[in-house]
């Protein structure tokens, strides 16, 4: 379920501006990371827990300027207004190569803010392979047919972005070609094996719970 972090500039962690996990899954993924993306929102925090950002993205309104000083080698200012700061870091992420990415800290505050973060990850499918993980799960953006490593009795949720039908297999409660038109039709499913599948051509956003 983890991205490997490897040191051949393909990977990096975005810390974004929601609640700085304490969950050890994204935690661990933090420590072992080779390369962390800061929105500028979460910088401040980041750094006085002693973290050390590799470049850090947005609007850059929010760091103080001590950390602005401190860091000005790796501040990208973008104060284009009709994209978050999120998207900003996954852009520059993307443009510079770096497209196996995990988001970190995207949920867990204000309610419309992550509900916006995670219906984001449909776009971002597009351009990077992207996972949001949470101090609850995973979140994982998909547009085809595409089988998750799981286990028995692992909690798992659909959300349809679009009106495209889906199939499952491997799930307790099988979808069968259907059209999900509401988020919660989709959610408080359970795994029954080693793997499930879920079958579109649309946007679907996967989340398993740890």
């Amino acid at each position: 379920m983890i991205l490997n972090s490897k040191n051949d500039g393909s990977t990096a962690i975005i810390v974004a501006n929601g609640r700085y996990p304490h969950h050890p899954i994204p935690l661990s993924v933090i420590e072992n990371a080779s390369y962390i993306v800061c929105c500028d929102g979460a910088a401040n925090h980041f750094i006085e827990i002693g973290g050390i950002p590799d470049a850090i993205v947005g609007d850059c309104d929010s760091i103080s300027e001590e950390n602005k000083i401190r860091f000005k080698d790796r501040l990208f200012p973008n104060t284009e207004q009709e994209t978050n700061d999120l998207t900003k870091a996954v852009l520059f992420c993307a443009e510079n190569g770096r497209r196996e990415i995990i988001i970190v800290g995207g949920t867990g505050m204000r309610e419309d803010h992550t509900i916006g973060n995670i219906s984001l990850l449909a776009d971002y499918e597009a351009l990077v392979n992207v996972k949001m993980f949470t101090n609850y799960g995973v979140f994982t953006p998909i547009s085809s047919k595409t089988t998750f490593k799981s286990f028995v009795g692992e909690k798992v949720s659909l959300f349809a972005i679009g009106q495209k039908a889906i199939t499952t297999t491997g799930l307790k409660y099988p979808i069968q070609n259907r059209i999900l038109t509401n988020w919660w039709q989709g959610t408080l499913n359970e795994s029954l094996d080693d793997s499930f599948t879920i079958d579109t051509r649309g946007k679907v956003i996967i989340f398993q719970m740890f």
